[in-house]
């Protein structure tokens, strides 16, 4: 008898654990699903960032600009051309917003390359190179950011 009364309350707890589990995924798969479709995804980069040399100031760039020290641009082969991005020194938190407008050479294995003026105001130039995020900026208009 004392079996016979372990399975069952053995079985009503197994029951009731398994339906409650399906309950949950359930509510979660219909929360997951409508956060996926009222949200757009972010595209976020993490890598290596650096700066123009001198060298390149009044060259043109892939996007058919003049290339200016004094202006928030940067080159980076892993996004489109005229996109706008956000890109924050991970050391210090520092973060500007810049406009990709050239490309950087195939052989070089940084994520970024930024005009001086932007290394500048990340605090890059003493080190040379910095660790980055990059953050595209959607719908950003090209007047927004004048320098």
């Amino acid at each position: 008898m004392k079996f016979f009364l372990r399975y069952i309350l053995l079985f009503v707890f197994v029951t009731s654990f398994t339906t409650l589990h399906a309950q949950h995924i359930k509510r979660h798969q219909k929360k997951t699903s409508k956060k996926e479709t009222s949200s757009k995804k972010t595209v976020v980069k993490y890598g290596l960032a650096s700066f123009y040399a001198k060298k390149f100031h009044g060259r043109k760039t892939a996007s058919g600009e003049t290339h200016s020290r004094n202006k928030y641009t940067a080159a980076c082969n892993a996004l489109p051309l005229n996109t706008w991005v956000r890109v924050t020194n991970l050391k210090n938190n520092k973060s500007i917003v810049v406009k990709i407008n050239d490309r950087l050479s195939p052989r070089n294995k940084r994520l970024i390359d930024l005009s001086r003026c932007v290394a500048q105001k990340l605090n890059i130039i003493s080190a040379g190179i910095a660790s980055v995020k990059v953050e595209v900026l959607p719908g950003r208009k090209h007047a927004a950011n004048k320098s």
